[in-house]
């Protein structure tokens, strides 16, 4: 089976950096868009930067400039480097992917909307 996992959150202060990653790991056969959420306790879970699987990125306005979202796709795994992090960016990030194509035994089988288990952020003086 299929499994997204997060690694790369912590304690930083206000205008430090952290980089995040996303391990699609099984046998992987194709992913199509990857993305990070964030949420925190009693809201919605909210995307921060997603990437399709050409490369094309878009970001939420409140981290543009600062967010970096990229794709390595021989790897399956994606990266989230955040610059000038703020308090306010002080989340659970999760992982995404809307469809991911993979092998068990000769098959291949199609599943969607995988989410990883998660890492915490958390920026404060």
């Amino acid at each position: 089976q299929v499994q997204l996992v997060e690694s790369g959150g912590g304690v930083v202060r206000p205008g430090e950096s952290l980089t995040l990653s996303c391990v699609a790991s099984g046998r992987i056969f194709s992913i199509n868009n990857m993305g990070w959420y964030r949420q925190l306790p009693g809201k919605q879970r909210d995307m921060v930067a997603m990437i399709g699987d050409r490369g094309t990125t878009n970001y939420t306005d409140s981290v543009k400039g600062r967010f970096t979202i990229s794709r390595d796709n021989a790897k399956n795994t994606i990266y989230l480097q955040m610059d000038s992090l703020k308090p306010e960016d002080t989340a659970v990030y999760y992982c995404h992917s809307d469809r991911i194509t993979y092998y068990t035994g000769t098959r291949r089988s199609t599943k969607y909307n995988y989410w990883g288990q998660g890492t915490q952020v958390t920026v404060s003086s």
